[in-house]
C-alpha cells in the first residue's frame, strides 16, 4: 500500500466511550478475520487475547449499546483495499 496508515494496535473498539477507540484508525475499512473467516459484525477485538465481540442480534442493553458475544479463536486485523 502506498498509503502511510497506522499501525493497527492490539485491541480496538468501535465504541467511541471505549478507551480503546481509536479514531485515526477508522479514517480507513478494517476488516477482521477469525480463524481465518471473515467477520463484518466486530464490535471490539484483542489479537493477544484471541477474542472478538459481536453483536447479538438487535438487543441493546439498557445504555443503548448492542448485546455483544465474545467468540475466541486466532484473531487477524488488516486494513481493506479501497475500490
Amino acid at each position: 500500500m502506498s498509503e502511510d496508515l497506522p499501525e493497527l494496535p492490539d485491541r480496538l473498539s468501535v465504541n467511541p466511550n471505549s478507551k480503546y477507540y481509536n479514531e485515526a484508525i477508522f479514517e480507513r475499512e478494517v476488516g477482521i478475520r477469525l480463524n481465518g473467516q471473515e467477520k463484518t459484525n466486530v464490535e471490539e477485538y484483542c489479537i493477544s487475547e484471541g477474542w472478538i465481540k459481536v453483536a447479538a442480534g438487535k438487543s441493546v442493553d439498557r445504555r443503548g449499546n448492542p448485546l455483544t458475544l465474545t467468540l475466541k479463536g486466532k484473531v487477524e486485523a488488516f486494513y481493506k483495499e479501497r475500490k
